[in-house]
């Protein structure tokens, strides 16, 4: 029996059109997705919008259009980016869908039955672009320390959750790793902030304010704040409304994806949620970092926000992802330049990887016509002196995708890729061709079977370029068994190979 995984990213606030972080994160989330599709595994992956706020309705109010005409349009671009990078979720979701507005009611009653839902007196300062109330202690010369705008002061009567009930309950799954936050940095933080005690948080505003999201059930006059709504979708994307056959089969979530801007309200507001609805908590938060553009904090003002849409149309949609798996650190901050994409570009993919594939391809359609002459068990990795045997990085793969850290499994695939063109340097094929065929027949046998290797590890990272590379051994891209397919020895003798095109056009020289 097939083993289930569930997998979530964030859901993009819809208030402007995406960015190049949010591509990190679908990226981040696709290559653990497709991983476990690879290990037999049964996956659903769910991404999707958060469409309600104040701060949609303000933005929707001066550009003259109505809040749900806004979020389609926006929603539309965040579903279109998923699709340029190759993104293969299960499920879309959309808060102003009315499946998610009622599962998120369902989620509200039962918490209310909990006793845990109460009304009461809230006066305090509101950032409008955290849509949070931002503790005093947290501004900075009074300013939002995300947003760095001074935040509203507001006295409502709302509803609150009684967070403050579940603080000990939180800190002791959180500490024991029964929800485990990664990287372990992460997880102190969480863990410093719980120790102060979670407070009650407010769980709705007026329906006079907020015009624009799920109504508090039974009470038209409040709206549901962003918790009991966004935090929902990763229940109500599964069938929670219902608690269908998929709810049944994939909650709890085997990770959530999120930045760390957000950790707070998932590894604290969202878990006191499911331990009052008596639902299980997930299994692991894997957090990531944010981007910076040329060393700077993206900003409109300063014109470095960087448009992930025209690096795909300008370069493709495997170099963007490599970009972002490899030169980014999986759950520290890191920067995104033009400079070092291209330079990143023609040495790792073009020079480097995509070298070594035409050089073997080429040499073997030379040498033996396409075929696969002869079949030997060594392979280049003990051959060069590496410190590890090629089963041993295929571990070391496996270990840092475990381990929620694909930029190690990134560099472990590309020493890999070096060992390959080390290799060729080193017995010059060109020059046992005219002295030894026996010999070369077994050169190319290492070479092919490791371009072939790499060609696997790279389905869940690079999965297009990944497919053409495999087709070229006569493979469909369709992996089956991803421990055989790692496996030395899988080339088989006599096959014929087909010589494909440059994998990474060399680039033009292009004015900055």
């Amino acid at each position: 029996m097939s083993k289930n995984f569930f997998i979530t990213t964030s859901i993009a606030y819809v208030n402007s059109v995406p960015h190049i972080g949010f591509a990190m994160e679908l990226v981040q989330a696709d290559v653990l997705a497709r991983y476990h599709r690879l290990k037999g595994e049964k996956v659903f992956f769910e991404t999707g919008t958060d469409e309600h706020g104040i701060k949609i309705y303000r933005t929707a109010a001066e550009q003259g259009i109505s809040p749900q005409e806004m979020v389609d349009a926006n929603a539309a671009r965040f579903q279109a980016l998923t699709s340029a990078l190759d993104i293969s979720q299960d499920y879309f979701i959309r808060t102003t869908n009315p499946d998610h507005k009622r599962g998120a009611q369902k989620l509200w009653k039962k918490m209310l039955a909990q006793g845990d839902i109460y009304k009461g007196t809230y006066e305090g300062l509101y950032c409008i672009g955290c849509e949070s109330y931002v503790p005093e202690k947290d501004l900075i010369e009074g300013n939002c320390a995300i947003h760095k705008k001074a935040p509203e002061f507001l006295k409502e009567e709302n509803y609150f959750f009684k967070l403050s009930k579940y603080s000990t309950k939180i800190r002791e799954l959180i500490q024991s790793d029964t929800l485990k936050i990664v990287p372990e940095a992460r997880k102190n933080e969480i863990l410093n902030i719980i120790g102060e005690g979670l407070p009650d948080v407010s769980f709705s505003r007026p329906q006079q304010m907020l015009p624009w999201g799920v109504p508090v059930p039974d009470d038209d006059t409040q709206v549901m704040y962003v918790w009991c709504d966004a935090l929902s979708n990763y229940i109500t994307g599964i069938g929670y409304e219902e608690e269908n056959e998929t709810f049944k089969s994939f909650w709890p979530a085997d990770v959530h994806l999120i930045g760390k801007d957000i950790l707070r309200f998932h590894a604290g507001i969202w878990i006191g949620m499911l331990l009052s609805a008596e639902l299980a908590v997930p299994k692991q938060i894997y957090v990531h970092g944010f981007i910076t553009s040329n060393g700077q904090k993206m900003s409109k003002s300063i014109g470095n926000v960087v448009d992930p849409f025209g690096y795909i149309d300008e370069f493709g949609i495997d170099p963007v992802r490599y970009y972002l798996l490899k030169e980014i650190s999986t759950t520290d901050d890191g920067d995104f330049s033009r400079d070092r994409f291209t330079g990143v570009y023609s040495s790792d993919l073009g020079n480097n990887f995509g070298n070594l594939v035409y050089r073997v391809f080429s040499m073997n359609e030379k040498y033996f016509e396409g075929r696969v002459v002869k079949k030997v068990m060594d392979d280049p990795v003990s051959l060069v002196g590496a410190i590890n045997s090629l089963s041993g990085f295929i571990e070391m793969y496996h270990r840092a995708i475990d381990k929620f850290d694909l930029k190690a499994a990134l560099e472990i695939t590309w020493i890999l890729v070096n060992i390959g063109n080390e290799y060729v340097d080193r017995t010059k094929p060109w020059a046992l061709a005219k002295v030894d065929q026996e010999e070369l027949a077994a050169v190319m046998y290492r070479l092919l079977e490791l371009v072939r290797i790499i060609g696997v590890m790279l389905v869940p990272f690079l999965p297009r370029t990944a497919e053409k590379l495999l087709v070229q051994f006569g493979e469909s891209g369709a992996i089956g068994d991803l421990s055989r397919a790692l496996t030395w020895g899988g080339l088989i003798e006599g096959s014929v190979l087909v010589k494909g095109g440059v994998l990474f056009p060399r680039l033009e020289e292009k004015v900055v």
